[in-house]
């Protein structure tokens, strides 16, 4: 028989894995990201790579899109 506080630290264990799921990603999709700026337009400045290693993984995606059409990195970005 599980007991309250064996169920409240495999909860906060299931969240803490959640969270390291949810960062990996976000980690992966601003390297990506960075590396079609840099293909595509040469090294991004710091601000912009600062920008893009805040963002949320939603954000990043909806970036990643843009730089398709992108004529220049604000464009992406903005």
């Amino acid at each position: 028989m599980q007991t309250f506080i064996d169920r409240y630290m495999e909860q906060g264990r299931e969240q803490g894995r959640e969270q390291g799921r949810e960062q990996g990603r976000q980690q992966g999709e601003a390297a990506v990201l960075l590396r079609q700026i840099e293909l595509k337009f040469g090294p991004p400045s710091e601000a912009v790579a600062q920008r893009i290693q805040a963002a949320d993984a939603d954000t990043l995606l909806d970036w990643s899109e843009r730089i398709l059409s992108a004529t220049s990195v604000d464009a992406v970005v903005h």
